[in-house]
This record gives structure tokens, C-alpha cells and sequence, in this order.
């Protein structure tokens, strides 16, 4: 007598494998996902952070009386945000450093523009 082996189907050990296989693709998948959706929010908040430290700084030109030091809120539409703007004095007596940064507390992330300005 001879016995045959009915090959249909796959035994517990090869779908033990295949979903040892398939759990590690998946969880090296969702964390460079997260990974990469963690570098999109710091570049997007990076990026309106400069938009508004541009805009901050083109409002204190335009005033043409720049203080040497200011500070405040980009409230209403940005409540969680502070601005400060400090002048600097630079070696060339007629150039000065002004200095816009933004900044938000919670999480302690700021942006700082400079830009050097004729007295």
C-alpha cells in the first residue's frame, strides 16, 4: 500500500509566516507614514510661520518708526501666536538688524526672519 499526500491547502506554519511576513511590512509601512506626516506639519507650520513674520515685517516698515524693541499677539486670526521684532545695531554706523520672530508657546516653535534696514 501507498499512501499519497493530498496537496491542497497550505499548513499552520507557512500562514504563520506569511502573517509574521505581512505584520512586519505593514507596521514598517504606517511608520514611515507617520513619520512623513510628522515632516508635512512642521513644514506647513513653518511655512505660515514665515508668511506671517513677512507680513509682520512689511507692517513695521510701512509705519517707517521702527521701535527697538516690540512685541504682541497675531491675534484674532492666529490667538495662539506671538510676534517680537528687535533693531540691532551693526558694525556699517548707517545698517541695522531687524530681527521678526514668531513664535508659538505650546510647543515652543518659533521663526525668525532678518532683514537689514538703512537708518
Amino acid at each position: 500500500m501507498t499512501f499519497r499526500k493530498s496537496l491542497k491547502g497550505f499548513t499552520l506554519l507557512e500562514v504563520m509566516v506569511a502573517l509574521a511576513i505581512m505584520a512586519s511590512v505593514i507596521i514598517t509601512v504606517l511608520g514611515a507614514v507617520n513619520f512623513q506626516l510628522g515632516i508635512l506639519s512642521s513644514e506647513r507650520d513653518n511655512t505660515a510661520f514665515t508668511l506671517l513674520a513677512r507680513a509682520r515685517m512689511a507692517e513695521l516698515e510701512q509705519q517707517g518708526q521702527i521701535v527697538q524693541k516690540s512685541n504682541g499677539t497675531l491675534a484674532p486670526a492666529h490667538p495662539e501666536l506671538t510676534w517680537q521684532a528687535e533693531l540691532f545695531p551693526t558694525e556699517i554706523p548707517m545698517l541695522q538688524k531687524l530681527v521678526v520672530r514668531v513664535r508659538r508657546d505650546s510647543d515652543k516653535r518659533e521663526v525668525a526672519l532678518e532683514r537689514y534696514i538703512l537708518k
